[in-house]
């Protein structure tokens, strides 16, 4: 692995998907000096504020009653001028976005909230919103994660399979809709339809899913 990149401060972190796209960042910020990421939801800024400080551009999305949480974290940090808040939702996402297109899209959760066709045509959505050559970064909840513990929509095929959860998990998670809970091949496979060129997949500790894939 590249020492000079590992020793970057702002590169460190646990989640396995987050820490590659920043290493991406930093990559592209040697050749193009001026990385436009697009990061959804925006959650507390953490991960925005990471890039930022890479010399990135940032645009942040997220429901409308998150940005003035959003944008105070962005300005405690000084990071105004460097990242944007636009209010949306994954299923209704802008036409063209601040910073569009983009060389990083990170898509930390969301997906699980829809049925697998719906996910489907989001993740082609947002290939589009990427330059020819840049990365997407997907999470998701998985199949074999404590949350698939009587789980009604094991059994049933990735297009058929939109079901709440235990009503045990559900109470302990706040997840109380329905979700689609993958298996890394399901992932694999939305991405593939999606019409990505898929260049890693894997299942974390928990169970969860994550991938990379690339516009082409």
């Amino acid at each position: 692995m590249d020492t000079h990149i590992s020793a970057n401060p702002f590169v460190a972190g646990n989640d396995e998907n987050e820490r590659l796209a920043l290493e991406e960042c930093v990559k592209r910020q040697r050749v193009d000096h001026r990385v436009s990421v697009l990061i959804l939801p925006a959650g507390r800024c953490s991960l925005a504020i990471n890039f930022a400080r890479l010399g990135a551009t940032v645009t942040v999305g997220d429901v409308a009653t998150a940005q003035r949480e959003a944008e105070g974290r962005i300005l405690a940090h000084g990071l105004r001028d460097d990242i944007r808040f636009i209010p949306c939702e994954l299923t209704d996402l802008p036409d063209a976005a601040p910073g569009e297109p983009f060389d990083i899209i990170v898509l930390r959760r969301g997906l699980c909230s829809m049925p697998y066709d719906q996910a489907r045509a989001i993740v082609r959505q947002l290939l589009l919103k990427l330059k020819i050559g840049g990365k997407l970064y997907i999470s998701i909840l998985g199949l074999h994660s404590e949350l698939g513990e009587g789980y009604p929509g094991g059994e049933l095929t990735i297009e058929q399979r939109f079901a709440k959860l235990s009503p045990a998990l559900a109470e302990k998670y706040g997840i109380e809709r329905p979700v689609c809970l993958y298996t890394e091949r399901n992932l694999f496979m939305l991405l593939l339809e999606a019409g990505a060129s898929v260049l890693r997949t894997l299942t974390t500790t928990y169970g969860n899913v994550k991938g990379v894939a690339v516009r082409v």
